[in-house]
């Protein structure tokens, strides 16, 4: 059984010693623990820095992609080496370490394929308000969408299974936490928490350049999440709504118009007839949505099928 650690980084070179220095090199259950670190297009000395501490593997980028990619390029880098389990983790040292047994327990128990470590985000003291507002929202939008009772979806504190790791695909280009945990829970893998504790932050947050960016952005991810995981819905409640407000107003029109004997109300009529092809055009581009994610959930058990395959291809190979 073989553990790794990724970290992805960007300048984290005054706080990456502080987070290697914590990491466990042995864990219960685990025969092998490794560290991983991704170099998300660092212009300091974070690699040096890293390999000095006895890091393990280096995945480069050469130029900075982002959180979530440089995420991905992680996963893919554990997977080649051989990780039965893959535990994400920050260069800020936000997260304890310590806790990391903790994590991997319920995948080592066979009770868990994901596992998220769930913060005390109220007595963060690093946090403001708007952010911790924000960070609840978030864990909403991800329960609501994965259908799963995450108390923390935004946390990067999280430990996964190979198969669940193969199976995940990051298309927000921000941050991966949200994404990843509806990807896990709508694919069917059993998802847990566990609470963890947090330590004093080394520097500000990378994805929070201020409060105003911060809720564009949320905005954008959580907007972006239900047309992808819940497109009929997304476009055929308003739809239906449009078009109920369509009939209302050309019932209005009728009652005038039998009333006064057709005296007036055109506009009424005009405006009936615009709600009511706006809401059936919703509704229809709902059902096309919705027929698009389904396949793209086959396409994506399809692809999990031939990683799979690959890997065990690989594995033939290598024996002699």
């Amino acid at each position: 059984m073989k553990a790794i650690i990724q970290i992805p980084c960007y300048n984290e070179e005054d706080s990456i010693a502080v987070c290697l220095s914590a990491l466990p090199r042995e864990l219960p259950g685990v025969d092998i623990v490794e560290w991983l670190i991704i170099d998300d297009g660092c212009t300091d000395r974070t690699v040096e820095v890293a390999l000095s501490h006895g890091i393990d593997h280096v995945v480069r980028l050469h130029r900075r992609q982002g959180l979530a990619k440089a995420f991905m390029a992680g996963l893919e880098a554990c997977l080649e080496a051989g990780a039965d389990i893959i535990v994400n983790t920050d260069g800020d040292n936000q997260y304890r370490a310590s806790d990391i047994p903790k994590l991997i327990q319920p995948i080592l128990e066979g009770t868990a394929d994901f596992v998220i470590g769930s913060r005390p985000i109220d007595s963060i003291e690093d946090f403001s308000k708007v952010k911790k507002y924000l960070q609840k929202m978030g864990s909403w939008v991800v329960r609501l969408a994965s259908r799963t009772d995450i108390p923390d979806g935004p946390s990067g504190f999280r430990a996964m299974s190979r198969n669940v790791a193969m199976s995940l695909n990051v298309f927000d280009g921000y941050t991966y936490t949200i994404e990843t945990i509806i990807q896990a829970g709508r694919g069917g893998w059993n998802i847990k928490f566990v609470p963890v504790h947090t330590n004093k932050s080394l520097r500000p947050s990378r994805l929070i350049k201020n409060i105003p960016h911060y809720i564009l952005m949320a905005a954008n991810t959580i907007v972006r999440i239900f047309m992808v995981y819940r497109p009929f819905r997304f476009f055929a409640i308003p739809g239906l709504l449009s078009f109920t407000l369509g009939v209302m107003i050309g019932f209005r029109f009728l009652y005038y118009y039998i009333s006064k004997e057709g005296a007036g109300h055109v506009q009424s009529l005009i405006l009936a007839a615009l709600l009511m092809g706006i809401g059936f055009s919703l509704v229809l581009v709902g059902l096309l949505a919705d027929l698009i994610s389904v396949n793209r959930r086959l396409l994506e058990k399809v692809d999990l099928r031939i990683s799979k395959v690959e890997e065990k291809i690989r594995n033939r190979d290598r024996k002699p």
